[in-house]
């Protein structure tokens, strides 16, 4: 549509050349010949000439007549102002619809037209600008023209968005500050860990300055140590005798120990006599013996397990055989017959060929050869058993073997348990008790065994027991039989005499401050002076040690 004529179509239509400074479009200039005045009657004028029709005479500067037959002037037209300087300019202020039927010359004049409301100028013809109103205001557009919508602020959505990514942005850097602050705690705590656990590998293995490896050993075998000990009697049903094995696992330094005990050995009975272990195990029973061996080695079984040499056939047999060394050839009971067990390394047993070993003595062979090898079969078997204590336990039931009460099958298997997992790791190992002959603990037993294996010192007794007393014959003589009846007779426990070097002055030795007064009650109970207590070096399975000089007076005797 033509909007700087919108009464005709054809009217040449300006071309937009640019926007002045308040936003209006700029329309190419019309040159002056192409250029008329606007006349929105000019058509009508054409009819009008072209109709034969009788006209009033009109005056030259007359338009027709309206519809009172008055004459209606023609105004002049404005010239076209691209730039809105004719102001005021409206196109329907002439407009007149009863004119047209009057110069049509309808015999009736129309009626009436009804007043009209003004009508705001259009605010799209190009070019043409609004009058000023009476406060001289010349904008093109007042805002009661027009009805806002209210739409979002894409300014105020900025700020928010920015506000968002600067509060995003502080909360990103705090996160990273705690995250730095983080890490630096982490490695503070990593590089302490790290160096305790060098420290602690180092103090472990030895090589920490100032402290050398035989300091070291030293440390573990006297420090506080948690053990578990358990007695096994092995019964010979077809060839008679036993042998008995002390079965330590020591949790702390995580070594396992058989240590096994000489037939020999001297032990209190229940009547506080002095017998052997053998004969002990025959006629006080499990709980005496066991009782007898815990006083005088100062430590504490935890339990009996009594194993028939059939029940030691089925047990290998359970584990599949067993490999070990052997240190002898087992003939066969049926002559002609191929030994049961060879001679030699890595000598796979079967249940029957591993009783034969563990029982063989041969001719002239001292006990301690026997005893070795039971502990290389007990070595053996649990190497095979399993370290789980579950399995241990059901290996244990299907043997069905009616067990001491002191070890019930659960904590047999247990105990088996941890002893297999020493065995299969390579931390175990086989000890025997030193011996002399007439039962007595040798020399070094008490350091090499007593406080090592079976767990240092000798603890104090526990309240309102027997305080342990152990005898060293240096008299010369046989005294120590007669000691021994006076201290039973005084209270005390017997734990086992030996014979030493002969020495003048008797001594009773105490090695815990503790104990002074105890070795004080000792000396008078054998007659000896005061001034013979004294701290000094203990036996390991004694709190008090006397020594028989050969100014001890044998009771009964006529000296």
């Amino acid at each position: 549509m033509n909007e700087q004529n919108p009464y005709d179509p054809y009217y040449p239509q300006p071309q937009i050349i640019g926007y002045d400074e308040y936003g209006q479009p700029v329309y190419q200039q019309v040159p002056p010949q192409a250029q008329q005045p606007y006349d929105p009657y000019a058509q009508h004028q054409q009819q009008h000439a072209q109709q034969p029709v009788q006209q009033q005479p009109v005056q030259q500067q007359g338009y027709g007549y309206d519809a009172y037959g008055q004459p209606v002037q023609q105004p002049q037209q404005p010239q076209y102002d691209p730039y809105g300087q004719q102001r005021g300019y409206d196109p329907y202020a002439s407009y007149d619809t009863g004119q047209q039927w009057a110069v049509q010359g309808e015999a009736a004049p129309a009626p009436a037209a009804p007043p009209r409301a003004p009508v705001a100028a259009p605010a799209g013809v190009p070019g043409q600008r609004p009058a000023l109103d009476d406060s001289g205001d010349d904008r093109a557009y007042r805002t009661e023209q027009f009805s806002f919508i209210e739409e979002p602020d894409e300014d105020s959505e900025d700020v928010i968005d920015w506000l968002k990514f600067t509060e995003s942005r502080s909360e990103r850097r705090e996160e990273a500050r705690r995250r730095g602050r983080n890490r630096v705690v982490a490695l503070v705590v990593a590089l302490v860990v790290a160096a305790v656990g060098g420290v602690g590998y180092l103090w472990y293995a030895g090589k920490l300055p100032g402290l050398s490896g035989e300091e070291q050993k030293q440390n573990i075998a006297t420090g506080p140590q948690k053990r578990d000990t358990i007695v096994v009697h092995l019964h010979d049903t077809k060839g008679g005798g036993t042998s008995t094995a002390l079965l330590v696992d020591n949790t702390t330094t995580k070594q396992g120990t058989t240590v096994l005990l000489p037939n020999a050995l001297s032990v209190a009975n229940d009547e506080g006599s002095a017998t052997t272990l053998a004969k002990s195990v025959e006629d006080d029973g499990s709980t005496g013996t066991r009782e007898a061996i815990g006083n005088l080695l100062g430590t504490k079984i935890t339990g009996t397990w009594r194993l028939d040499t059939p029940y030691l056939e089925n047990l290998v047999e359970l584990v599949s055989n067993i490999d070990i060394t052997t240190d002898t050839e087992v003939p066969s009971d049926k002559k002609g017959e191929a030994p049961l067990v060879a001679k030699g390394e890595n000598q796979t047993l079967n249940g029957r060929a591993a009783v034969a070993y563990a029982t063989y003595r041969g001719p002239g062979e001292a006990e301690a050869k026997q005893l070795q090898r039971f502990g290389q079969v007990v070595y053996g078997v649990l190497r095979k058993m399993s370290d789980d204590p579950k399995a241990a336990t059901v290996t244990v039931e299907t043997l069905a073997q009616i067990l001491d009460p002191s070890l019930p099958e659960k904590d047999l298997g247990a105990s088996l348990a941890k002893l297999a997992e020493h065995a299969k790791g390579g931390d175990y190992k086989t000890a025997v008790l030193p011996v002399e002959q007439d039962g007595s603990l040798g020399q070094g037993a008490a350091d090499s065994v007593v406080k090592d294996i079976l767990g240092g010192k000798v603890s104090a007794p526990d309240q309102g027991s027997a305080v342990r007393v152990a005898i060293r014959d240096a008299t010369g003589k046989d005294a120590t039989e007669a000691a021994r009846v006076v201290l039973i007779n005084g209270g005390f426990a017997f734990v086992g005499g030996a014979k030493a070097e002969t020495e003048e002055k008797s001594q009773v030795l105490y090695g815990d401050d503790a104990q002074k007064a105890t070795a004080g009650e000792v000396a008078k109970t054998l007659g000896l002076p005061e001034g013979a207590v004294k701290k000094g070096e203990t036996a390991g399975n004694g709190a008090v040690t006397v020594v028989l000089g050969q100014d001890y007076k044998i009771p009964g005797s006529k000296r």
